[in-house]
């Protein structure tokens, strides 16, 4: 059974920072790509990043490009999200996702990532 755990959403000021961690069980995660996406309230869910399952590739929304790093450790089957320079718009429910299909390209699509976390709410206060 797959089963991803995000942690390390809070509440922050704007300005600051978050590192976001998924843990990820019951699949072979060095295999796969991973993706985050977020939710903010009233608003349907978006993609924020993803990184292929050698972690030399990644991709980032044009909405945090710049503030965020996307690493993993295959090691530890856990994938990070580093988030600087927070906004106010940044605040959301933040989710993991494992991409199953063996791509050699990233995507954007939720509705091509299989496996979902719970999510960690992110709050940046202004």
């Amino acid at each position: 059974q797959v089963q991803l755990v995000e942690s390390g959403g809070g509440l922050v000021q704007a300005g600051g920072s978050l590192r976001l961690s998924c843990a990820a069980s019951g699949l072979i995660f060095s295999t796969y790509n991973m993706g985050w996406f977020r939710q903010a309230p009233g608003k349907e869910r978006e993609f924020v990043a993803a990184i292929n399952w050698g972690a030399g590739i990644t991709d980032y929304a044009d909405s945090v490009k710049g503030r965020s790093t996307l690493s993993r450790d295959n090691a530890k089957n856990t994938v990070f999200l580093q988030m600087t320079s927070l906004k106010p718009e940044d605040t959301a429910v933040y989710f993991c996702a494992v991409d199953v299909t063996v791509r050699t390209k990233l995507v954007s699509s939720e509705a091509q990532y299989d496996y979902w976390g719970q999510g960690t709410q992110v709050t940046v206060s202004s």
